[in-house]
């Protein structure tokens, strides 16, 4: 896709700081970083997002990403890494071609994950059934 920026990270019309790269997936630096080390995992062939990807690219990435998380713990000395798929403009998908944030985390870094909130009168009933429905489906 031309106007996908990490399609032309992978073929080489964008340069990006590359730390792994087979045939089919690319990883490489994120330009703006949560901590340095933020990494982006991709599949070479584009894929919207997380959704629209076949079952054995989504085995794969994440087999690819339990060892980038370990290499980027072991590389950085991280004790933690977030690992983060973000799946529509809502979410803070902001390029829509799938891809896996390898965040590593260090004690007392400063970020922290979203806060909770609570259910109120039978809300948590209704929507595990909304969801329930829809998984039967598959």
């Amino acid at each position: 896709m031309q106007d996908c920026i990490f399609c032309r990270i992978i073929t080489g019309e964008v340069p990006a700081d590359k730390v792994y790269e087979d045939d089919k997936y690319l990883a490489f630096l994120d330009i703006a970083p949560i901590n340095p080390g933020h990494t982006l995992l991709v599949p070479k062939k584009h894929y919207q997002d997380i959704i629209s990807a076949p079952d054995e690219v989504l085995c794969e990435i994440m087999k690819l990403a339990r060892l980038l998380g370990a290499s980027v713990m072991k590389g950085l000395e991280a004790p933690a890494f977030n690992l983060g798929v973000n799946t529509g403009k809502e979410a803070g998908q902001a390029v829509f071609h799938l891809h896996l944030h390898v965040i590593p985390r260090f004690e007392n870094d400063g970020h922290k994950m979203w806060g909770g909130g609570s259910y109120r009168g039978g809300e948590a009933g209704r929507v595990a059934e909304k969801i329930k429905k829809e998984m039967t489906r598959k």
